[in-house]
């Protein structure tokens, strides 16, 4: 089995920035792709940002993208979320998945393991 387990969330103002940290632990050969999603309150779980298992292949949700960056440390199984410029309608918890797969895709139905999840809360 795999473990995840997110870090880095808090509470920032409008234009701040954060970064999580998410390690995976286990069976660690079962990972591949890694990514992070979010949810909001009522909301459906959102694709943010994926990476492939070399760290090569990046890509990220409309929303996010020039403001957020992904990175991989292969090392240390770990993927990171820098997120810059931040806005109020980033406040979510901020779940850390991976999947067997090469690549995370953009559903969530698609993650094979996910963590528990960090908050994010951005005040304007």
């Amino acid at each position: 089995q795999v473990q995840l387990v997110e870090s880095g969330g808090g509470l920032v103002q409008a234009g701040g920035s954060l970064r999580l940290s998410c390690t995976a632990s286990g069976r660690t050969s079962s990972v591949n792709g890694m990514a992070w999603f979010r949810q909001a309150p009522g909301k459906e779980r959102e694709f943010v940002a994926g990476i492939n298992g070399g760290g090569g292949l990046l890509y990220y949700g409309d929303s996010v993208k020039g403001r957020f960056t992904i990175s991989r440390d292969i090392a240390k199984n770990a993927v990171n979320l820098q997120m810059n410029s931040l806005k109020p309608e980033d406040t979510a918890v901020y779940y850390c998945g991976a999947t067997r797969a090469a690549v995370v895709g953009r559903s969530a139905s698609s993650v094979d393991y996910w963590g528990l999840g960090t908050q994010v809360t951005v005040s304007s």
